[in-house]
């Protein structure tokens, strides 16, 4: 007799049709983790909300902390990469900085979930989430070196440099909190201006 199946059969229709199983378990842990909270959701209950056993889930990841680590992950990495190819352009500083603003906020509103909200979470102090902590570093660093090159005249570009990330990550909260947040386009250009305007640079590059 042939072992059983761990994959499907489905409960209910599927979450996104076009997705693979993996996408659409990321996306009912993103939906649970950010609404209910990382601790209160289960494994059980994210295979619940695909319409998969649980044993599909385990199939495609160890545990619970791989799949918030992943998720984490996809909020930093594509800004992280955007920041390599910017790099090799010729770009003045304050303009790849300005378009490396707008890009980390598409990223951080884009996102079918607010994921970004968990980044303060005790759990993610622990080992399996090395690899985000340690990406998230390095776009911080990215943003400390452009700001550097933006102005010389700043006393600590280090620090600036920090702001300067940490007003880009504040959309995540404004994500969480206001019910009115302007449209994505229009708040990428307002945290871009504000990014130059703390390194000294008119907003128009």
């Amino acid at each position: 007799m042939s072992a059983p199946s761990v994959g499907r059969p489905r409960s209910g229709a599927r979450r996104l049709p076009t997705a693979s199983a993996r996408d659409e378990i990321l996306d009912a842990a993103a939906e649970l983790f950010a609404q209910r909270g990382y601790a209160a959701t289960s494994t059980r209950l994210i295979a619940e909300r695909v319409g998969i056993r649980q044993a599909s889930l385990y199939y495609h990841f160890d545990n619970k902390e791989t799949v918030l680590a992943e998720l984490l992950e996809a909020t930093v990495r594509p800004s992280l990469d955007y920041a390599g190819e910017i790099t090799g352009q010729g770009l003045e500083p304050a303009a790849a900085l300005h378009a490396l603003v707008r890009y980390d906020v598409g990223v951080l509103l884009g996102a079918r979930w607010n994921v970004g909200i968990l980044y303060a979470l005790p759990e993610v102090a622990s080992e399996p989430f090395t690899r985000f902590r340690q990406e998230r570093e390095r776009l911080r660093y990215a943003y400390r070196t452009l700001v550097s090159a933006c102005g010389g005249h700043l006393d600590n570009p280090e620090i600036t440099g920090d702001l300067v990330f940490g007003l880009v990550e504040s959309v995540i909260g404004m994500r969480r909190d206001l019910d009115d947040l302007p449209a994505t386009e229009v708040l990428q250009g307002i945290v871009a201006a504000a990014a130059l305007r703390l390194v000294g640079r008119a907003p128009g590059v």
